[in-house]
């Protein structure tokens, strides 16, 4: 989440606090006319005299949400009879069909009963709190507002800027999601948020909260993206431009610190992000840098190509397929488990490609069944700190993309776009390394920054080592950049210095899941008695499980799957079969013990 301190709210929200604060007597009062004030403190036309209340009681304990619909529809004075007919806020919502009963005018008025039934959902707000994943009903309101509907260049429309009631001057990155392409069901939406929820880390889009409604999934994220790495390279925004020039230098080798910090947060979890490049890496207008896309969803359509995702890719994600017909090419980046297995691949979705052989789409390899996603986010890091050390001495863009694809260049007219992904011209790569080398030889005199870039250079070289045996890990990677700008760049506390603890955890320890919005947005079949057609409204929370059909307590885990060799859990090896029960962990009554059905584990007690 994003802090901005001058920014407000433009919507007025009606949570129970606003809605205590703001129907007082003398509020009441100001919509009506003097013969009605009058009538408040009679006691109340219905019950034959068993009950002495008034309708101001009546009003100010029960009906303070109705009494606020009907001034927004301009009829305050229809509270008297609808208290008559001991209508009160607990039958909120009323059902479409039924709120003809109200009797809101003499004649029946279709256009003002459609009015009431909308306009009652602002007033049974259900908050977004942190944690929490709220179903809404579609008729449901959902107390957020959309501050900036402006496409960040790099990210896919499917991003954008919300603001939350409770929480002001503090923006929020909402990711949108279809339920039903690229998630099969809410509850397969849910799994997947339920995976990545305690992936909490101040270079990270980190999980806040989510929802779905109308066929979509939403989740919110801490910090809200300014501009990404690949908008950056093209343009170089106000807000870095208008540093002093010694001090921009320093901060992109800050970031490429943080964000190999943040790798190695990720990586002694036993996690991968799956999908760094570009696009995924985002700034605040602060020049905050963090990494995003954790839930893998990139707005791109199946059978679409992901060129950006291809050419930052590893090359052992990639190999001849034994047909040239079938080729499978579309990433789903997310965060994984160390790794990779047949059964849960991290590349997905078949098409067929091309006849031509220079075309990109038919260069392309299917993912190799023995991954390590680890050591591919090793390789698509080194890419992005390549393109970062570029930056930094002015050779970066669209100059380093036609150096990459130099030898792929046909002199045909209309010939396919060339390959100028990563893996695919090492040389080429290789090449453009002893260059940067040069020409940051030549600025040493002027700052220190420039003395790290060789030894920086040296360290990429083996990032992007073809066998990934051959690359460091995220620790050691740390540990010597930390040295370099250190001893070379003199940059005596960089930003991000973290010592990580290896340990296993299945983020799943307080999401709460919220559903009382079914009975609420239906509104019923119908009010058979003025005071029990509804019920009450509950709280919206739970405790943080799902009853399944049996009445067992289930919890939803992340889908993990790790060698026999690391840390934790074994790897997924047969459908519905316990996998292994885990020892109890604070909280816990017993063992836990986890089962594969289908696509999914479950955590059974």
């Amino acid at each position: 989440m994003t802090t901005t301190p001058n920014r407000r709210h433009s919507t007025m929200w009606w949570d129970d606090d606003t809605i205590e604060r703001t129907v007082t007597r003398m509020f009441v009062c100001s919509h009506l006319i003097p013969e009605e004030i009058e009538r408040l403190d009679r006691t109340l036309g219905f019950g034959d005299g068993l009950t002495d209340g008034t309708y101001w009681e009546w009003i100010e304990q029960k009906a303070k949400r109705i009494f606020l619909i009907l001034v927004e529809l301009k009829v305050p004075d229809q509270i008297f009879g609808v208290i008559d007919d001991s209508w009160d806020d607990e039958d909120l919502p009323i059902a479409r069909d039924q709120v003809e009963r109200l009797a809101l005018t003499p004649t029946r008025d279709s256009r003002l009963e459609q009015e009431f039934y909308e306009k009652q959902f602002y007033y049974l707000l259900r908050p977004l709190r942190k944690g929490e994943h709220v179903i809404y009903q579609d008729s449901e309101v959902v107390p957020l507002e959309v501050v900036e509907k402006k496409h960040v260049p790099g990210q896919t429309p499917f991003f954008d800027k919300v603001m939350l009631p409770g929480h002001p001057g503090t923006v929020f990155c909402r990711v949108k999601m279809p339920i039903g392409g690229g998630y099969s069901s809410p509850e397969d939406f849910l799994f997947d948020v339920n995976g990545i929820r305690n992936v909490q880390n101040d270079h990270l889009a980190s999980y806040w909260a989510s929802y779905v409604q109308q066929g979509y999934g939403y989740a919110l994220f801490t910090n809200a993206a300014d501009y990404t790495l690949k908008g950056l390279l093209t343009t170089t925004p106000a807000c870095f431009k208008n540093m002093e020039k010694k001090a921009r230098r320093r901060q992109v080798m800050e970031w490429i610190h943080c964000l190999i910090d943040t790798v190695c947060f990720l990586h002694n979890r036993g996690l991968s992000h799956g999908n760094i490049k570009p696009s995924t890496v985002l700034f605040t207008s602060e020049n905050h840098i963090f990494l995003s896309d954790l839930l893998g969803y990139t707005g791109l359509d199946r059978n679409s190509f992901d060129k950006e995702s291809y050419d930052y890719a590893a090359p052992e994600q990639w190999f001849k397929p034994s047909s040239p017909s079938s080729t499978s090419f579309h990433r789903r980046g997310t965060v994984t488990s160390t790794t990779a297995s047949p059964e849960s691949p991290n590349y997905v979705t078949s098409r067929s490609t091309p006849d031509s052989s220079q075309h990109p789409m038919a260069m392309m390899h299917a993912p190799t069944p023995h991954l390590s996603p680890q050591a591919a986010d090793i390789f698509s890091l080194g890419c992005i700190i390549l393109d970062l050390l570029s930056f930094l001495v002015k050779k970066h863009g669209r100059p380093f993309a036609t150096h990459r694809a130099a030898k792929h260049k046909t002199p045909s007219r209309g010939g396919a776009v060339p390959d100028s992904s990563f893996h695919r011209n090492l040389s080429q790569v290789e090449s453009w390394m002893t260059l940067l080398v040069k020409e940051a030889q030549k600025k040493e005199k002027d700052d220190d920054i420039f003395k790290g870039i060789a030894p920086m250079l040296h360290i990429v070289e083996h990032m992007l080592s073809s066998h990934p045996t051959d690359r460091p890990d995220a620790q050691d990677l740390q540990t010597r950049m930390y040295k370099i700008l250190t001893d070379h760049c003199e940059i005596l506390e960089p930003h991000c210095v973290h010592q990580y603890d290896n340990g296993w955890d299945f983020g799943m320890a307080s999401l709460k899941l919220d559903t009382t919005g079914n009975r609420r947005a239906s509104g019923g079949s119908g009010r058979h008695h003025p005071r029990n057609s509804i019920g009450s409204r509950g709280s919206g929370r739970s405790s943080g499980s799902v009853q399944d059909l049996q009445g067992q307590e289930t919890f939803l885990v992340p889908r993990l799957s790790r060698s026999r060799s690391s840390r934790g859990p074994p790897s997924v090896a047969s459908s519905r079969a316990p996998l292994f029960t885990a020892a109890p962990r604070e909280g816990w009554k017993g063992p836990m013990t986890f089962w594969q059905t289908d696509s999914r584990m479950m955590a059974t007690r």
